[in-house]
């Protein structure tokens, strides 16, 4: 397929995939359940981490969590005692067990005691002339496990590009926090990230399809090839690469246009 071909191909498929209806099969649905910032933040944080398997067991294990977190997970976040922890602790999503939980908690509740949003925990790692989120991702990390006492099996959960990492979910997470296109899907209620710095989020799926219409020659699926991905999308459109992010999901683990 032609270049101008492609990119019109590619544009069809957003325009099909970036609207309401999206929402409600999508794991950013648990966050659309709520109007308040940081309920938002924290509940699509929740879902983007558990973002991997089928995506109705996602939205249901995310569903859940929010529940047991009484539909208000900022107020329970901030002022939870650990009576109020008893009833995390039969929470698991398959490798996400207490333990990761109760460390989570721990981290949202040291943060939001000290900023009003989590966008700080990832923006002020970033430099003026930062021009992608690598920075952002990289402090992220450093930043989240800071905290004394980190268990080590929770350092799996949150990727870093320094471990080669896709970080797909955590691209996922800022692609909702950070886009604001007026479609009703991605929130864009964070100010301090351009939407040209993101950068795709790739899986298995993704990466199929870009490889299928050339988009992606590296043969390993991590950082590099995330990057490499994302630079094309650039050429498409410079200033919103990521929303080609709605049609290589939608081409790939939809429709499986293999």
């Amino acid at each position: 397929m032609k270049d101008n071909n492609l990119k019109d191909f590619l544009n069809s498929k957003v325009v099909e995939y970036n609207q309401p209806s999206f929402i409600k099969d999508d794991p950013i649905c648990i966050a659309h359940l709520f109007s308040k910032k940081q309920d938002i933040e924290i509940a699509a944080f929740f879902a983007s981490i558990f973002a991997w398997g089928g995506r109705t067991t996602i939205i249901n294990k995310s569903k859940e969590l929010m529940q047991l977190m009484d539909m208000a997970p900022h107020q329970f976040i901030v002022s939870h005692s650990e009576i109020d922890l008893k009833k995390l602790l039969a929470f698991k999503h398959r490798t996400f067990n207490t333990t990761d939980l109760l460390y989570f908690m721990e981290f949202l509740k040291f943060h939001y005691s000290n900023h009003k949003s989590l966008e700080t925990a990832f923006t002020k790692w970033m430099g003026n002339g930062d021009e992608t989120i690598e920075q952002a991702l990289i402090g992220f990390h450093n930043y989240f496990f800071s905290l004394e006492h980190v268990p080590g099996r929770t350092k799996k959960h949150i990727a870093t590009p320094v471990k080669k990492s896709t970080c797909k979910r955590l691209n996922m997470f800022l692609r909702w926090m950070v886009r604001n296109d007026n479609t009703g899907v991605d929130f864009g209620i964070w100010q301090r990230i351009k939407p040209s710095q993101l950068i795709c989020p790739i899986d298995l799926h993704v990466a199929r399809i870009a490889k299928r219409f050339n988009l992606l020659h590296r043969k390993q699926i991590d950082w590099e090839s995330a990057m490499e991905l994302t630079a094309y999308l650039r050429t498409l459109d410079a200033t919103d690469p990521v929303k080609y992010d709605f049609a290589l999901f939608g081409l790939g683990a939809i429709e499986k246009y293999y």
